[in-house]
């Protein structure tokens, strides 16, 4: 174990090989989202009210409910990393040197409909740009404003904004 902390796991991708067109990529699951064993768990944390705003996975509706209804929207999530060590949540504490991306070619095999990802986030693009697109075929990419409460530089109603337009494209 390096010094920065456990090795992490990701979650399973939410993605269903019939309809998903839209691939959404986090980073890495934060320590409230590990804990509860769900997508984007942190309370503060800004994509449920968007997803809400946009598809009515609501934050209120139960967890498997909304993601029924991201999967009924074509949508897919995953996340770039599928280990790292890290302490605590934040993508600045990721041990770069143990990073271990997903394996995306077949992903992306299994999901041939998917024509478009969208980064939650930074570092998410940065490694995906490092590590998988080498091996994958051809996508559209766009990074998106961090949903994270540690991305309080832009307000939950331009976050709200710039992931309207790019999913609209979507």
């Amino acid at each position: 174990m390096s010094q920065t902390g456990a090795r992490i796991h990701c979650f399973l991708p939410v993605a269903d090989p019939a309809s998903a067109r839209i691939l959404v990529l986090g980073s890495m699951p934060g320590v409230a989202s590990l804990a509860a064993g769900q997508y984007y768990a942190h309370p503060r944390n800004q994509f449920w009210p968007i997803m809400g705003a946009l598809f009515g996975a609501h934050p209120t509706l139960p967890y498997e409910d909304r993601l029924a209804v991201l999967r009924q929207a074509g949508i897919a999530l995953w996340d770039v990393l599928a280990s790292c060590e890290r302490q605590g949540s934040l993508d600045a504490a990721i041990d770069v040197r143990t990073a271990q991306a997903n394996d995306f070619a077949a992903f992306l095999d299994a999901h041939p409909l998917i024509t478009r990802v969208y980064f939650n986030g930074t570092l998410a693009e940065t490694r995906f740009q490092r590590d998988v697109m080498p091996h994958v075929r051809t996508l559209h990419m766009t990074r998106l404003p961090s949903t994270s409460p540690a991305h309080a530089g832009m307000s939950a109603a331009d976050k709200l904004a710039a992931w309207r337009q790019a999913l609209r494209r979507g």
